[in-house]
């Protein structure tokens, strides 16, 4: 029995292609406008769920299998995607659900800055995102902090206020330790994976250390110049990652 699901959709569902781009801590479907817009223009059909604990979707296990597990209703019938991205805290969740994806569809996978080892750091980052939810900022504080567009700015400022300080706390004291780099040593022979790091000068929460260098199908790249936030950021990099096929000229 699975707990009340919400999503954002964009395209048709009858589209050749499909996409599932899971947010991170804090984050919400809608956050994934802008590379939703970028794929359903190369023909994909988006779905973007949000996570336990987010757009007030309430729960009290946010151990990363059951955040994996809340999102296998959207697999149901052998339903397969061509990609699946996710950023942050939403890369070890797709990781996490690489057992469940079908076996007869070849799937490309990219991760955004995944916070796979940040065992060292938990109580910066927790006492980071706490400090969000209670002091949200605005959109115009959003703008002049980060340079995102407006958009993105909106949309940002309203994933952090639909999550709330129970939510950050489970997050993370339910998964101690913070480890999850072993995720990448099964990944199936049907999937490829991606890792598109931040730049470090940036404040990046993926290092190369973070990944395995002697993993077939697993490719790493840093974006220098880009944060955390890579899907405002640097969209036309993930879309470019999928290695989309190009009319011949």
């Amino acid at each position: 029995m699975y707990p009340s699901i919400s999503a954002s959709q964009w395209g048709s569902p009858i589209a050749p292609k499909k996409a599932l781009l899971i947010h991170g801590l804090t984050g919400c479907s809608s956050s994934w406008e802008g590379v939703a817009q970028l794929l359903v223009a190369e023909g994909f059909f988006v779905v973007a769920p949000n996570l336990l604990g987010h757009a007030w979707r309430r729960g009290t296990d946010y151990r990363m299998p059951t955040l994996a597990d809340d999102l296998r209703p959207y697999l149901i019938n052998y339903t397969s995607y061509d990609v699946i991205v996710g950023h942050s805290l939403g890369g070890p969740v797709v990781l996490s659900l690489l057992q469940f994806l079908p076996k007869t569809k070849e799937t490309t996978v990219i991760l955004l800055d995944p916070a796979l080892e940040i065992e060292w750091s938990t109580e910066i980052y927790e006492s980071w995102f706490l400090n969000e939810v209670a002091n949200v900022r605005t959109t115009e504080k959003l703008a002049d902090d980060q340079g995102w567009s407006r958009r993105d700015c909106m949309l940002h400022a309203l994933g952090v206020s639909m999550c709330d300080r129970t939510t950050i706390e489970g997050v993370f004291s339910q998964n101690r330790p913070w480890s999850f780099s072993g995720l990448f040593k099964n990944i199936p022979p049907h999937v490829k994976i991606t890792v598109l790091a931040s730049d470090p000068q940036l404040g990046a929460v993926c290092h190369s250390d973070h990944v395995p260098c002697d993993v077939e199908r697993l490719n790493v790249r840093v974006l220098p110049g880009i944060g955390h936030c890579i899907h405002y950021e640097d969209p036309d990099a993930i879309v470019n990652a999928i290695q989309l096929p190009r009319a011949k000229l």
